[in-house]
């Protein structure tokens, strides 16, 4: 049984026969859950009258997705999206838990707006849930007020952004490294590079298109500002993590290692893993983002970069626009896809093919998101621990379609993809969320995460 009545659920679960992914290794075993936690994990743990039994015989049982990186496009923006309708398709992608940005309308950028969207997710997240405040050039009495225990980080858009979040000024910057009490996360994008790179192919008097994207937005404008972002971290010893690198040669920047000995952290997003500047000409603005998705020699070198922990961390940067706002001329066009639903299973299928392995994923989007951000007994199968987790058939394919996925905006840069996996179940904190099918409405036991700072 995968699925099961939510209202006939009884007061302990214990899923037997499970391929448990966790900590570098896979092995079989069950797992009792009683108060929204692992209780004991262990072989052949008999049944109780009161247990809710789970057969996970022949599938994978993985910690759910930490996305350190998502829009979710409320308040203000909420035709895109909402907290309610994206958490919905991020539990049926099997993402437990989520930190959400804060260009939204207004801005988060006063710890009031910030505790205004807590307040919203308490109410209509089906995961668990925390929120960026975002960094302006004169907010930061605003960032020095925030509590490393309840909030995940300050997002800092350095050269690339809309409205006032854009923080350019060395000395506004150079303050927001220094005072950060917490974790400093970073858009890396040149304004002044794109800025030139723009007026250098709008001078040869033709209309612009999507095939110019990763031109206008390439490696140097992505390289000068992640290069200045790292150097203010070590002048400061800041804590810093730079989001989705997209290039070749800003892995240079990045040591390799343990994620537990460093202070300054890379991320990967899953569509430039997967997508490449080749798919434009299908594909047009579906995958126009920012930083733009690079050639499949960037994308190669991103996949060994997360092989020898470089790269620290895969996100999705889940920020979804409706179909009418994409359809726009290239330069009208908004940046952003919509992501949460599918990206464990394009991550399976790079296993499938042979370009990561199982253990890696569970690393790279479980563990390592726990670790960097001290996030409260989540990210392992470890007892004690809360029950976030995924069941996964490997070997059951998903077709993908506009129609069945679950974002309000109603497509998928995936269209008629068939993953060679499936997620066949989602619990958060004990509680299913998901079975394979449909959404088990459910947010009484979705939580604010906490962090161990």
């Amino acid at each position: 049984m995968i699925a099961g009545d939510i209202t006939k659920m009884k007061q302990s679960l214990l899923v037997k026969n499970a391929k448990i992914v966790n900590e570098g290794e896979i092995f079989e075993a069950d797992l009792r859950i009683t108060n929204q936690r692992f209780k004991y994990i262990g072989k052949d743990i008999p049944a109780k009258p009161e247990d809710t039994v789970i057969d996970a015989s022949g599938k994978y049982l993985l910690p759910g997705m930490i996305d350190d990186q998502v829009h979710f496009r409320e308040p203000g923006l909420t035709h895109k999206g909402t907290i309610a309708s994206e958490s919905r398709a991020a539990v049926a992608g099997g993402i437990t838990s989520y930190m959400e940005m804060p260009n939204v309308n207004p801005a988060t950028t006063t710890i009031t707006a910030l505790e205004n969207k807590f307040a919203i997710a308490k109410e209509h997240s089906l995961a668990n849930y925390s929120f960026y405040l975002g960094a302006t050039e004169d907010n930061l009495e605003q960032i020095k007020l925030l509590d490393p225990k309840k909030h995940c980080g300050v997002k800092v858009f350095m050269g690339a952004s809309t409205g006032n979040l854009l923080v350019e000024n060395p000395v506004a910057l150079e303050a927001i490294f220094r005072e950060s009490p917490t974790l400093i996360v970073t858009h890396c994008e040149s304004g002044a590079v794109i800025a030139n790179n723009l007026e250098k192919i709008t001078s040869q008097g033709r209309a612009l298109t999507i095939s110019d994207h990763p031109k206008i937005r390439d490696t140097e404008a992505c390289y000068a500002s992640s290069s200045y972002a790292v150097s203010l971290a070590k002048k400061y010893q800041s804590q810093l993590h730079v989001l989705h690198i997209t290039t070749a040669k800003e892995l240079s920047l990045f040591d390799s290692g343990a994620i537990e000995n460093k202070h300054i952290t890379a991320e990967a997003c899953v569509h430039h893993l997967w997508f490449s500047e080749e798919d434009y000409s299908a594909l047009g603005n579906q995958i126009k983002c920012n930083p733009a998705i690079k050639s499949s020699t960037d994308r190669d070198a991103l996949i060994q970069a997360l092989h020898n922990n470089q790269i620290d961390i895969i996100a999705t940067d889940h920020a979804p626009h409706t179909w009418q706002e994409k359809q726009n001329d290239y330069q009208q066009a908004p940046a952003g896809l919509p992501l949460v639903e599918h990206a464990l299973l394009s991550l399976f299928d790079h296993v499938n093919h042979n370009r990561l392995s199982l253990t890696q994923v569970v690393e790279k989007t479980a563990h390592n998101p726990a670790i960097r951000y001290a996030i409260k007994e989540r990210g392992f199968i470890r007892e004690g621990y809360f029950a976030d987790f995924v069941l996964v058939d490997m070997n059951q394919p998903t077709q993908v379609s506009h129609e069945n996925c679950r974002y309000l905006c109603g497509w998928t840069p995936f269209d008629q993809q068939v993953f060679s996996s499936s997620i066949r179940g989602t619990w958060v904190n004990g509680q299913q969320v998901y079975d394979g099918k449909q959404i088990i409405e459910h947010t009484a036991l979705s939580k604010r995460l906490e962090f161990n700072r």
